[in-house]
């Protein structure tokens, strides 16, 4: 970020030496109050010492008053951000003359600004006979800090219609205001002015072009940018290594921090922060480890960013104990720290090694979470996104209704991201319903709100609502992804819709110019499998995964009752003589008159295979073992929840829908393949799932 007129820098006002040779203007008209003097000291108890002698001085009134004396007083009201004790002051001003004095104005418009009372120092301003480039220079900084680029840039284009010559913190102020906006076609206008002047050396206007050219993309014309600058300072380096990690080039950043330290240029608490970034999106623990021995060394060790990305470093790469360690010992902590430790071990969920330790990630996720509602600190869209994702992976769909609840409480439901991630989580919890119902009640979608609803549609087997819905976003002028169209294809391939999946194939690459992915070629032979019947080329396939001893995936399934997670494995037998063991062996006897038998019609098995497959009730499949627990640890209306390692075989899919007509149980399972949910004897994947 490129530095700014020492006038406005931070909250220290000071007296800049263009500010002593201007000369005195004619007096100000401005709104007049009525204040007195001892209204001026009114609830002023709060300030400093220093703050009340000023007061003090100016209200005797027995001494000659200079206009210096108001500073300390207008840069204590922009420490208290204290809008009435400005305008109090302004009056006391306005009483006593000094409206004539330009670099006392030029203060008050940054004062008010610096309140985030942008009208108030617009209508100073408008209403100053005499302007410099600092009084300019001043507004433009303060629609920038107020989160008004565009009005920045609006009044600079004023400044020069009225021949005003920019100086290098002006041109910095208005590159920051181009960044802001993402307007690079702007800012290499004002690139262009720079070149002609010559000033692409100094150091914050270098900066400023950095960040531009790095928010735009443009990692080449951010290097340049960087190297141009005459005097590189901290800043500039950690512009440059920020530039890196925002455009994907990680490893570039990190020869860039070292050469810094070969420069001798000691980095600071952003450098640190930046670098570490770079080491999570590399996964590079060495480094890491490296940068946070010279961070303790620098003294930055106990500095919460620097901390809190340390921490996120140790959960990305794995190192969960170590994460845990520096977080339980940390003096304070603030809400990112909070969001990095449960957005890292929602991380540790993907990364897990099995199933089940993902799913202790998650529910230690959950737990980190409570700890954080208890403390004084309160969760932000982030935090409500995060955990719902976590939910979503863990199917807890009762602990996501009681986030869906806070987030109403809170009014953080209004936010796109969290409206997606609750539609996402209803969904995964396989209550199609609620997920479409929190999807309509959204004020606002993006592309991922449509998507995950076309693709939560698709998954429970609702095609018609799924390209219905994927034509009601075309006809808002959304326009589909790779991702999109996945869901569409996955919709069609699912109700057998040959012609429709074909026509939506080709207009994905010829409308949308989509280069097709494995997954929606994968989506057109899944429909082609299930229609061309062709069981011997998978018994083929199978016999070909046993002679190259193609391993297994250790099938595992595990239930979360009650915020415990219970695990079971396939092959273990130590359930044949308990309660789990004797219900199964009880609903085998109770589905054989309904219709259930090991199925050989359409697949032709090897002995292998039917050895297997009629060995099942001596040791069961794992989601048989998860489901049969959680019929005799829950009510007999709860929702079965289960979540199974590998894809689920034809028989266990056939035995799931009558163990649902025999308990009036709503069952889901979800493998690693698709959500399936098992009610009155039918499944959500229209029996698509159970093919193969």
């Amino acid at each position: 970020m490129a530095s700014l007129p020492p006038v406005v820098v931070g909250n220290t006002v000071k007296l800049d030496s263009e500010f002593k040779k201007l000369s005195s203007p004619s007096s100000l008209p401005f709104e007049k109050k009525n204040y007195s003097t001892k209204e001026l000291d009114k609830g002023f108890d709060s300030f400093s010492l220093e703050f009340r002698e000023a007061l003090s001085l100016i209200r005797e009134g027995n001494i000659k008053l200079e206009s210096s004396s108001y500073v300390p007083l207008l840069q204590e009201c922009i420490e208290k951000k204290s809008v009435s004790r400005v305008e109090s002051i302004h009056a006391h001003i306005i009483k006593t003359g000094f409206t004539e004095e330009l670099f006392l104005m030029t203060l008050l418009v940054n004062v008010y600004a610096k309140c985030g009372i942008m009208r108030s120092a617009r209508t100073l301003f408008d209403n100053l006979p005499q302007r410099n480039v600092v009084t300019w220079t001043s507004l433009m900084s303060g629609y920038v800090q107020n989160s008004r680029p565009e009005l920045a840039i609006s009044v600079f284009k004023e400044m020069l219609q009225v021949g005003g010559y920019p100086t290098n913190y002006t041109l910095g102020i208005v590159l920051n205001a181009c960044t802001s906006l993402s307007d690079v076609e702007f800012g290499k206008q004002i690139h262009g002015y720079i070149i002609k002047y010559d000033i692409a050396y100094d150091a914050s206007i270098g900066n400023a072009l950095c960040s531009l050219y790095s928010k735009c993309r443009s990692l080449d014309m951010a290097t340049k940018a960087f190297w141009r600058i005459k005097e590189k300072n901290v800043i500039s380096w950690t512009a440059l290594i920020s530039a890196c990690g925002d455009n994907g080039n990680s490893e570039m950043g990190l020869d860039v921090f070292i050469q810094m330290l070969v420069e001798g240029v000691e980095p600071n608490e952003i450098t640190l922060t930046s670098v570490l970034s770079l080491c999570c999106t590399m996964r590079a623990m060495d480094v890491g480890s490296q940068v946070h021995s010279l961070s303790i060394k620098l003294g930055h060790g106990f500095d919460i960013p620097v901390t809190n990305s340390i921490m996120y470093l140790y959960l990305k790469s794995g190192c969960i104990n170590e994460a845990k360690k520096l977080f339980d010992g940390m003096n304070s902590v603030n809400l990112v720290t909070w969001n990095a430790m449960i957005a890292g071990y929602a991380e540790m969920i993907i990364l897990a090694k099995d199933g089940v330790s993902a799913y202790l990630c998650g529910i230690e996720a959950l737990k980190i979470f409570e700890r954080m509602n208890r403390s004084d600190l309160k969760p932000d869209f982030y935090t409500y996104s995060s955990v719902l994702t976590i939910c979503s992976s863990l199917v807890a769909l009762e602990q996501g209704e009681q986030i869906h609840a806070q987030t109403i409480k809170t009014g953080f439901l209004s936010d796109m991201v969290v409206g997606t991630a609750l539609v996402n989580m209803y969904n995964k919890c396989g209550s199609i319903d609620r997920s479409s119902k929190a999807f309509i009640e959204m004020s606002t979608r993006t592309l991922i709100s449509w998507t995950t609803m076309i693709t939560a549609f698709a998954q429970h087997g609702h095609s018609q609502q799924a390209l219905q819905l994927f034509e009601d976003m075309r006809f808002v002028e959304v326009r589909p992804n790779k991702i999109t169209f996945v869901g569409v294809l996955s919709a069609c391939s699912q109700a057998g819709m040959v012609d429709q999946a074909l026509a939506y194939y080709d207009m994905m690459k010829t409308d949308y110019k989509i280069n097709p992915v494995m997954d929606h070629l994968a989506c057109l032979i899944d429909m082609f499998v299930r229609l061309a019947g062709r069981w011997k080329d998978v018994s083929r396939v199978r016999k070909m995964m046993r002679d190259e001893k193609v391993d297994k995936i250790t099938d595992w399934s595990w239930i979360n009752i009650k915020n415990k997670v219970y695990a079971f494995k396939f092959g273990n037998k130590k359930h044949q003589s308990d309660e789990v063991g004797k219900i199964l062996k009880d609903l085998v006897e109770k589905a054989r008159p309904l219709g259930y038998q090991v199925d050989e019609t359409n697949l032709e098995m090897v002995d292998e295979e039917k050895e297997e497959a009629t060995a099942l009730a001596d040791a069961p499949h794992s989601e048989r073992l998860a489901v049969a627990f959680g019929l005799i640890n829950t009510s007999k209306e709860a929702q079965i929840r289960v979540i199974k390692s590998t894809g689920m075989c034809r028989d266990c899919h056939n035995f799931m829908k009558v163990v649902s007509i025999l308990t009036s149980r709503s069952i889901i399972v979800r493998d690693s393949k698709r959500l399936h949910q098992f009610y009155r004897g039918q499944c959500s994947c229209k029996d698509f799932g159970g093919f193969v």
